[in-house]
C-alpha cells in the first residue's frame, strides 16, 4: 500500500509500521475485526497525517480509543444514530470523520458530518481513493465538498 503515497502529488507524513501482534491485541479490544484494507495499511504505517498535519488515517491506538467511545452509545445518546455499523479511522481536522463500514462489511469509505450527523460515502474505491482524493494538493479547495462527491464512482 506504500505505493499509494508514493504517486499522490500532495504530501504524506508516514509513521512507523505495526505488527501483527498490536493489530491482534487492538482487534481484541475492539470486539471485532479490523477490515483487511484498512489492516494492511497499519501494517505499512501506523497512520498517515496530510497536509497541515491532518491525520488522514489515525494510528492504531487513536482508532482503537475513538471507535470504543462511539460504540459506547453513553457519550452520544440522544445527540446522533448509533455508530456501532462504523469503524472509524481518520478525520478532516474540522471534526469530520472517516470510517468504513463494518456491518455488513463493505470497502466504501464514509464520512460522518458531526454537525448534521449525515453519513456519506466519499470513496466508493476503499481506502485507496479515499488516500489519493485526502492527500491531493487539491483535496481541500472548496472546503471539503470534494470528498463529498464520488467523480467516476
Amino acid at each position: 500500500m506504500r505505493e499509494i503515497f508514493a504517486g499522490v502529488p500532495g504530501e504524506a507524513e508516514l509513521r512507523a509500521p505495526l505488527d501483527g501482534a498490536a493489530l491482534g491485541a487492538a482487534e481484541r479490544r475492539l470486539g471485532r475485526a479490523v477490515p483487511a484494507q484498512l489492516g494492511a495499511l497499519l501494517r505499512e504505517t501506523d497512520g498517515a497525517a496530510g497536509a497541515y498535519g491532518t491525520d488522514v488515517v489515525w494510528p492504531l491506538a487513536h482508532i482503537v480509543e475513538q471507535n470504543l467511545l462511539f460504540w459506547s452509545g453513553e457519550a452520544f445518546a440522544g445527540l446522533y444514530r448509533p455508530f456501532d455499523a462504523l469503524l472509524f479511522f481518520g478525520d478532516n481536522g474540522g471534526g469530520d470523520q472517516f470510517a468504513l463500514v463494518v456491518a455488513p462489511q463493505r470497502d466504501d469509505v464514509f464520512v460522518w458530518d458531526h454537525e448534521t450527523d449525515s453519513r456519506m460515502r466519499v470513496a466508493g474505491g476503499g481506502i485507496d481513493e479515499y488516500l489519493r482524493r485526502a492527500l491531493a494538493p487539491d483535496g481541500d479547495e472548496g472546503g471539503d465538498r470534494w470528498r463529498y462527491s464520488l467523480r467516476g464512482s
